[in-house]
């Protein structure tokens, strides 16, 4: 073998390695990150871990390193409650847990390090069985991350008024660290949420 074919023989692997290393670099986000495409079901979860499925939501990768999302909010699931001179959708239990869509246009779109816009999509508020009327400042916004290829949240606490008049910039989430506070989930009846 002559020298030149010796560093041939050597410099092939070394190639290799940097092409698969530098296409690795290069994966879409969720590739890399492990964020969960197709199509998810979604549960609301108490203290205890009991689940109460609400929906699907189905995630599909585009170009640009975003994942878009379908989301399905199986109304069925929910009782109806006319609170303050609205109907809405509730979950019946230790508090009614009322889903408020949100209810701007936006761009349906996360990624595995940005979830707001999904998190703005699943929105409640919450009130004691014994309550009259919708109090629409105990809302509630779950703080999502994904872990293992499963979304999880835990709910924060967010004054609901503040959507009442669509945000001056459509395609920014509303809700940043300034308007969402900390609360204890051993207060809540459904302190969590989980999509997978």
């Amino acid at each position: 073998m002559t020298g030149l074919s010796s560093i041939r023989w050597f410099l092939w692997p070394c190639v290799l390695l940097l092409l698969f290393t530098c296409l690795a670099a290069n994966q879409p986000v969720w590739a890399g990150d492990g964020f969960p495409p197709g199509n998810k079901s979604i549960y609301l979860k108490d203290n205890t871990g009991e689940e109460y499925p609400i929906g699907t939501v189905v995630f599909t990768p585009t170009a640009d390193e975003t994942v878009t999302y379908n989301l399905n909010i199986e109304t069925e699931r929910f009782k109806d409650f006319f609170l303050s001179m609205k109907e809405m959708k509730c979950l019946e239990g230790k508090e009614i847990w009322c889903f408020i869509p949100y209810p701007y246009q936006h761009p349906e779109s996360v990624s595995a390090n940005d979830l707001r816009w999904l998190e703005h999509d699943l929105l409640f508020m919450f009130k004691a069985p014994n309550e009259f009327g919708a109090n629409l400042w105990n809302g509630i916004y779950y703080d999502m991350t994904v872990e293992d290829g499963v979304i999880r949240g835990t709910a924060r606490a967010v004054d609901l008024n503040y959507i009442a008049s669509p945000p001056d910039d459509l395609m920014t989430p509303p809700y940043g660290k300034f308007e969402i506070d900390d609360l204890e989930p051993s207060t809540r009846w459904l302190p969590y949420i989980e999509i997978r």
